[in-house]
């Protein structure tokens, strides 16, 4: 008999907390629609604040794409990345060819093109002017020439695999453009950190625009509050609607500044697709992505909420009913 009350007193227990959980949740669903109703009934300030939210998130998200697209457009792009390995005189042209097979069958190696000393005699002459100098020697003096392509453009991998390259038999020296890659990476290390202090900046402006905007709202709703709080109601209830506000005003600009940078790279997409093909890359711009949407969406929601918590934390409580 005993075993049965408390089975029964448990089951009670259970409906009761879960009766309670879902009041609690159907009070904030509630409490998030009158807020999302009040401030649809002022289109106009809110559009203004969102406006503004957005285009500071705006900034950060252009620099976060700007930053994603050149590190992968410098693993894309070998115009400056090219190692030319310098053939001995005795090196034949099949001799050059297996050599050029075998250095493609390496991971680092992304091309590989062979260029005979009579190749290399016909461009100099084309491109330099000077083709009587070489017509005017006894033998060709220009050496047969491989040129490479490396997947990556990192300084140290570089430097490994020149050196390696270096020591081949057939080769006589080795010889890449390394000082346009370190300032290749230094330019980008020198935007990311830019980019990081910027993004700083523009969430501490979000804040403040967040939290001007909800101190307002509470001077406007002073004698509500009063009210509210004549009747019981605590700090926590009468900050609900206004939390609920800053995390709609910052989830609205993410989703404008998700938009506009949108339509940005969109109107870019052709004239950049233009300029890659100008250095033989194939390569598309790339946007946020699903995943960083969703990030730019929360981080947007998470900087209104916690905006609208500061002020009503230091403006509400100096509400109290006389």
């Amino acid at each position: 008999m005993n075993t049965r009350k408390r089975a029964s007193g448990a089951k009670q227990s259970q409906r009761t907390a879960r009766g309670a959980l879902q009041s609690h949740w159907q009070q904030h669903l509630k409490t998030a629609r009158e807020s999302l109703f009040r401030l649809l009934s002022t289109p106009a300030a809110t559009l203004m604040t969102i406006a503004v939210i957005g285009i500071a998130l705006l900034l950060p998200s252009a620099l976060y794409v700007s930053m994603n697209n050149l590190q992968a457009l410098s693993g894309g792009i070998n115009v400056g990345s090219q190692i030319s390995l310098y053939l001995n005189e005795d090196v034949t042209y099949e001799e050059a060819f297996q050599v050029s097979e075998q250095l493609l069958q390496r991971d680092q190696i992304v091309s590989a093109e062979y260029i005979s000393p009579t190749q290399a005699a016909a461009e100099f002459n084309a491109h330099s002017g000077l083709g009587d100098v070489i017509d005017a020697l006894e033998s060709n003096p220009l050496p047969g020439v491989i040129v490479l392509s490396p997947s990556s453009i990192d300084s140290t991998a570089a430097s490994a695999l020149l050196e390696e390259l270096g020591s081949l038999p057939e080769v006589q020296s080795a010889q890449l453009d390394l000082q346009w890659v370190e300032r290749l990476q230094a330019f980008l290390q020198l935007a990311q950190r830019a980019s990081t202090g910027l993004m700083l900046i523009l969430a501490l402006a979000v804040l403040f625009v967040v939290g001007n905007t909800i101190r307002l709202a509470i001077e406007g709703r002073r004698a509500e509050i009063v009210v509210i709080k004549l009747v019981g109601g605590t700090n926590s209830y009468v900050a609900r609607p206004f939390l609920y506000a800053g995390a709609l005003y910052g989830l609205g600009g993410s989703i404008l500044a998700w938009l506009l940078l949108s339509i940005i790279l969109l109107s870019l997409r052709g004239p950049a697709n233009e300029l890659l093909a100008l250095y033989s890359s194939d390569y598309q711009l790339q946007g946020l992505g699903t995943a960083n949407s969703l990030v730019l969406f929360v981080l947007g929601s998470l900087l209104g909420w916690l905006g609208a918590f500061i002020s009503v934390r230091q403006h509400l409580a100096a509400i109290e009913p006389r």
